[in-house]
C-alpha cells in the first residue's frame, strides 16, 4: 500500500490543495498520518497540534514534530505568518471557540484549508424533520449522546462564516463517501454533499 492509499479519501483530496514544498500546520492533526505523507511526498515542512495523548504518539512514531495542546486556548505562542498552510481536517466541528480559531489560522498562515462534515445533507434534513431523529451518516458517525462535535455547520453557513472573518474562498469542493472512495458534487452541494474542503486566503494575498 502507498503512502497515499493509506490516507482517508477525504485526506488524499485535501492533500492536493497543498503546494509541494509549503510550511504546514495541522490543528488537531491525529496520528499524523497526513503530515507524514505531505512531508515525504510533497517535500512539505509540517508540525502539528493535537491533544489527544494517543495522537500525540502517532506523530511521535512518525517522527512528526507535535505539540500537545487545546485549539481551543489558541495560537498565541506560534509567530505571524509562520506557515504557507494550516489545515483543520474535520476539526472544525469539535472546536469550542470557532470564530478566534480561524481568525488564528489567518494570522499565522497565508491559507487555510478546512474539512467540515455538511449537516445541510438531504439525508440528516429528512431524518431530523421527519423522523424527528439526529442524523447519523459516515460523515456524522456518532449518536447524538456520545458525539465529540459541538457545532454542526452547512456548507451555506461556512461561506458566510468566512465572510464574516474577512476572508476569501480560494477553493471549494463538495463530496459524497464512496466507502474507501469520494466523489465530487458538483450539482445542490448543500442538499447533496456530504463533507466539504475549502481552501481560504486573507483579502490580497
Amino acid at each position: 500500500m502507498t503512502a497515499a492509499e493509506a490516507l482517508r479519501a477525504d485526506l488524499r483530496l485535501l492533500a492536493d490543495f497543498v503546494p509541494p514544498g509549503a510550511r504546514v500546520l495541522d490543528l488537531g492533526c491525529g496520528d499524523g498520518a497526513l503530515l507524514a505523507f505531505l512531508r515525504d511526498e510533497r517535500g512539505c515542512a509540517v508540525r502539528g497540534i493535537e491533544i489527544s495523548p494517543q495522537g500525540v504518539l502517532g506523530c511521535v512514531r512518525r517522527g512528526i514534530p507535535v505539540i500537545q495542546a487545546n485549539l481551543d486556548e489558541g495560537l498565541r505562542d506560534i509567530p505571524d505568518d509562520s506557515f504557507d498552510v494550516v489545515v483543520l481536517s474535520q476539526t472544525l466541528q469539535e472546536v469550542r471557540h470557532l470564530r478566534p480559531l480561524i481568525a488564528e489560522t489567518a494570522r499565522v498562515g497565508r491559507r487555510a484549508i478546512i474539512s467540515y462534515p455538511n449537516f445541510g445533507l438531504l439525508s440528516a434534513r429528512i431524518r431530523l424533520g421527519i423522523f424527528g431523529r439526529m442524523p447519523v451518516s459516515d460523515a456524522l458517525p456518532y449518536q447524538w449522546y456520545d458525539t465529540p462535535n459541538v457545532h454542526y455547520t452547512t456548507i451555506r453557513d461556512f461561506r458566510l462564516l468566512a465572510q464574516q472573518a474577512g476572508l476569501e474562498i480560494e477553493r471549494e469542493v463538495a463530496l459524497r463517501l464512496r466507502g474507501d472512495a469520494v466523489a465530487r458534487v458538483h450539482l445542490l452541494p448543500n442538499l447533496r454533499a456530504e463533507l466539504a474542503v475549502t481552501m481560504l486566503r486573507r483579502p490580497n494575498e
